[in-house]
């Protein structure tokens, strides 16, 4: 599983291809079930387009990091995907940056 521990508060998930992004997202959500002291960050760098179910397991892992009173932060977003964030309204659900090191930046700067 690529779930990284990047410090004691933050977490990153390199995704695989989009063949294999849901099943990793229902990975994540298991894994941080029952701890809810982590921000996340997922990388969706080589994610062409991501799936309903996949967008249902990204949701479920925001509601897990709020209700921890924690962050999920998305980045290296493919521009189609982006476009699809955009369009259902999902780019004001989820923090959404450029890259990696711009999202371990917003998790570093909300403390």
């Amino acid at each position: 599983m690529p779930i990284q521990q990047w410090s004691d508060e933050i977490i990153i998930v390199d995704l695989p291809d989009e063949v294999e992004t849901t099943k990793e997202l229902v990975s994540v959500v298991e894994f941080l079930a029952d701890k809810t002291n982590f921000n996340v960050v997922i990388d969706f760098t080589g994610v062409a387009q991501i799936s309903s179910a996949g967008l249902l397991r990204l949701l479920q892992l925001r509601q897990l990091t709020a209700s921890g009173g924690r962050r999920l932060v998305l980045c290296n977003i493919d521009p189609s995907t982006e476009e699809l964030f955009s369009v259902t309204g999902l780019n004001d659900v989820f923090d959404l940056t450029a890259d990696k090191f711009s999202a371990l930046a917003t998790l570093e700067m909300i403390g």
